[in-house]
């Protein structure tokens, strides 16, 4: 191995007595990814399965710096012995089961996944872990994000290893105040909750949670919603907007950009990103939203109608026109899932520094990308649009998330209703 050109990686990878198996052209083995190197200088083990040149990753919820890994199968360290015996675990169970499915000579990554979600999910932090890591071969780096951000949150909390039994009714309002504590609003809270009632809803419908231990429901525990900031303009301010020139072709840029998520039914930043001239169809923008296209059965198409003013900010900072052509330059196709994510976080922020100064310039308060989604949904309703009609443009699964766009518009018709009632 010394004189192997992979000689820092072999001796990270493939330390001696390490577990290794292969059958029929599958192997399995434990190794550390010195890829993804934390601050602390500790990579995550993993167990790393290969079929035909093709490499998945399965989470072992462990961390090793290079040299307690090389020293791993020999040491008596007692937290290193255990945790020597928590990844042979993991490996064992991945093993069991490719060798299962190779000696049945059915095995695919597949197969091997579906195999898995139950067994490898003993803790709610390997649960958590086993869906980043679904995610992120799916290229879905955006929802692996927030499920990682909510599992650390979880960690802070709990601990490493935290049994699903563990999480009772009890547990669950601790964990919300704890949250609450650490300063995050409660629509913030809700969201981590939801994310872990995915998480144990999963676990339900496997068996690992029985029914009598499942925290979340009526008489249970009920997630509370946060009630929606006010974060809609009027008419009149968006006009603002669409007037407002300072000299500067970075701030008509921009501007224009803003203006486009709003009239194309406040689409999302991540969905504007990778229009393409294909997407319309006789004079309409027709899209599938990124966030529900894996969520849903049906697949919902939204529809947009090019107005002139839309057609404009395409003429003026479109790219040339052609079918595979993005519709802005913000995108180039060649990004793998992460650079995507990169970029359109970064395309966000330059949109949003940039609203931010019309805004304060216009006296209107902070203006971001958000505030366009909300501005479309609020100034129908002020026209009198029907809700569901709403729903549709802004493609909600259903009502409820469209009354929260809604609750600013809801509050300032009654504050102008009570007035009505003083004026005698």
């Amino acid at each position: 191995c010394k004189s192997c050109a992979n000689f820092r990686i072999c001796t990270q990878t493939k330390p001696k007595e390490m577990l290794q198996y292969s059958k029929d052209g599958t192997s399995v083995s434990a190794m550390l990814d010195t890829r993804r190197t934390k601050s602390d200088g500790k990579c995550p083990v993993k167990i790393r399965v290969t079929h035909r040149r093709t490499r998945w990753y399965y989470p072992t919820g462990k961390d090793l710096t290079p040299e307690e890994w090389s020293a791993l199968s020999t040491t008596k360290a007692r937290a290193l012995v255990s945790i020597r015996k928590d990844i042979e675990s993991s490996y064992q169970i991945v093993r069991s089961a490719v060798e299962e499915l190779t000696t049945a000579g059915a095995f695919t990554f597949d197969a091997l996944n579906n195999r898995l979600k139950g067994a490898t999910s003993d803790t709610v932090n390997t649960a958590f872990r086993a869906k980043i890591s679904a995610f992120n071969q799916q290229g879905q780096v955006g929802t692996a994000t927030v499920y990682d951000t909510i599992l650390k949150g979880i960690e802070r909390f709990a601990g490493a290893h935290i049994p699903f039994d563990a999480v009772t009714v009890s547990w669950l309002v601790r964990y919300a105040a704890f949250l609450q504590s650490e300063g995050k609003k409660q629509t913030t809270i809700a969201i981590h909750l939801r994310h872990l009632r995915a998480i144990l809803n999963e676990a339900r419908r496997q068996g690992i949670v029985k029914e009598a231990q499942y925290p979340f429901g009526r008489g249970r525990f009920e997630i509370q919603e946060g009630e929606g900031r006010k974060m809609a303009l009027t008419l009149e301010q968006i006009g603002q907007i669409a007037r407002y020139d300072d000299g500067s072709e970075a701030t008509a840029k921009y501007r224009d950009y803003w203006l486009f998520l709003y009239l194309c039914n406040g689409i999302n930043v991540a969905d504007f990103v990778r229009l393409r001239y294909r997407d319309i169809v006789n004079g309409e923008i027709c899209f599938v939203r990124q966030k529900t296209a894996r969520t849903t059965r049906t697949r919902k198409e939204i529809r947009v109608v090019v107005t002139d003013r839309m057609q404009a900010i395409i003429d003026r900072w479109g790219n040339p026109p052609s079918s595979d052509h993005f519709l802005f330059p913000i995108l180039d196709g060649s990004e793998d899932a992460m650079r995507q994510k990169l970029k359109t976080q970064y395309f966000t922020r330059a949109v949003n520094k940039r609203m931010a100064t019309i805004g304060e310039a216009l006296g209107i308060g902070n203006i971001s990308t958000y505030t366009a989604r909300h501005s479309f949904a609020t100034v129908l309703k002020r026209a009198g649009a029907n809700i569901a009609y709403i729903s549709e443009s802004l493609g909600h699964n259903d009502l409820k998330t469209t009354e929260n766009y809604l609750a600013s518009f809801e509050r300032e018709e009654r504050v102008k209703n009570a007035e009505l009632l003083t004026k005698f």
